[in-house]
C-alpha cells in the first residue's frame, strides 16, 4: 500500500507545482501598467492598440487607475505595477524612498500646463508679494519644483512662504475658502479653476521649468522585457501624434472621464506636451537639478543620481524615431 500511497503524493505534489509554475508564468506574461485619469495613457487604454499588439507576444495588459503621481509611484515601489507615467518630481522623491525604478522615455516639456494661481480678487501681483503668506499644493507632486523655482526667480526663499499640503480637492476648497493665499495646482484643475472661479495666473511653469513627464519602469521588468517596453513607447508616440493633430477628438474622449466641460478640457488638453522620447543628456541634467534642489531643502534625505536610474534600449529599440 504504502509505494501507492507514495506514487500519489508525488503524483499531487507535481500537480501543485505545475499549477503553481503556471500562475507564475501568468504572472510574468501581464504587464501591469499604472495610470491617472488625465493624460497619455488613458487615450492609449481607450484605443486599445497596445493589447492587441502584446497579445502577438504573449503578454496581457492590466491597468490599474491612481490619483496621482506620487500614489502611482509607491504602487510601482511595492511591486504592485511594472510601467507607468508621472511628472517630474514624484520620481525624485520616490527615488529617495528607494524605489527601484527606471526612467524609461518623456514627453515634451509644457510649461504652461502648470501655475501658481490666486482669486480673482486678490491683491497679490507678483511671486515676490507671496513672501509670509500661506500656499497651497500637493506635496511631492510636479508643481512642488514649480514653487521652489518660482520663489528662487522672486528672489524669495522656500522658507519665505507658508507651505499647506493638500491633493487636489482639498487644496480646491481651500482655495475657494479663501483660507489659503495661492494655489499652486497643474491641468486639469488648473484649467477648471481658471475658468470656473475666475482663478488669477501669477505665474505659470513658462522660462523657469519644463514641467515634462515621465514614463517609467521597475528595474526589473525593464531589463527582462525590452521587446515590450519597445512596443509601449511605439505606442504612445502615435497616440501622442494623433493626439496633436485631434484636440477636439481627445476632448470629446476626455471630457466625461474628468466630469469636466468640453472648453475646460480643450484647454488642459492643448496644454499637454505629447510624445514619448527617450531621454537626452540635456534632460537627465535638468532632472538632477530639480533632485539638487529638493536636497539642499531638506525635502528628501540623501543626494540622488539620476544617471544611475535611467534605461538604456538596446540598439534596435534605440533606433526607433
Amino acid at each position: 500500500m504504502r509505494p501507492v500511497i507514495l506514487r500519489r503524493g508525488l503524483v499531487a505534489l507535481f500537480a501543485a507545482a505545475v499549477s503553481f509554475g503556471a500562475i507564475t508564468q501568468a504572472q510574468a506574461e501581464t504587464l501591469r501598467i499604472g495610470y491617472q485619469k488625465y493624460g497619455t495613457l488613458v487615450l492609449l487604454k481607450a484605443k486599445g492598440t497596445l493589447e492587441k499588439r502584446l497579445a502577438a507576444q504573449g503578454v496581457d495588459v492590466q491597468w490599474t487607475e491612481f490619483p496621482g503621481g506620487p500614489q502611482l509611484l509607491e504602487g510601482l515601489n511595492v511591486g504592485s505595477i511594472d510601467f507607468g507615467v508621472t511628472g517630474e518630481t514624484p520620481p525624485v522623491f520616490a527615488q529617495a524612498a528607494g524605489a527601484d525604478l527606471l526612467y524609461v522615455a518623456y514627453e515634451p516639456p509644457a510649461p504652461h500646463s502648470e501655475a501658481i494661481l490666486v482669486p480673482k480678487g486678490s491683491p497679490i501681483k507678483s511671486v515676490a508679494e507671496l513672501k509670509g503668506k500661506k500656499v497651497v499644493l500637493n506635496k511631492g507632486s510636479n508643481v512642488h519644483y514649480l514653487l521652489v523655482r518660482a520663489l528662487e526667480d522672486a528672489g524669495l526663499k522656500y522658507t519665505d512662504i507658508q507651505t499647506v499640503f493638500l491633493p487636489p480637492a482639498d487644496a480646491r476648497a481651500a482655495f475657494e475658502r479663501g483660507s489659503v493665499d495661492a494655489w499652486v495646482i497643474w491641468d486639469p484643475y488648473q484649467a477648471a479653476a481658471e475658468q470656473q472661479l475666475q482663478a488669477r495666473t501669477l505665474r505659470d511653469g513658462q522660462g523657469i521649468v519644463d514641467n515634462h513627464q515621465f514614463y517609467l519602469a521597475t528595474k526589473p521588468y525593464a531589463q527582462k522585457n525590452p521587446e515590450v517596453i519597445k512596443t509601449l513607447v511605439e505606442e504612445v508616440r502615435a497616440v501622442g501624434e494623433w493626439s496633436k493633430a485631434n484636440p477636439e477628438d481627445v476632448t470629446t474622449q476626455v471630457s466625461p472621464l474628468l466630469g469636466l466641460p468640453a472648453d475646460i478640457t480643450l484647454t488642459s488638453v492643448k496644454r499637454q506636451g505629447y510624445g514619448a522620447l527617450f531621454l537626452t543628456p540635456e534632460v537627465v541634467a535638468a532632472q538632477q537639478k530639480i533632485a539638487d534642489s529638493f536636497y539642499q531643502l531638506k525635502l528628501i534625505p540623501k543626494p540622488l543620481s539620476i544617471k544611475d536610474v535611467i534605461w538604456t534600449p538596446p540598439a534596435a529599440v534605440a533606433k526607433a524615431p
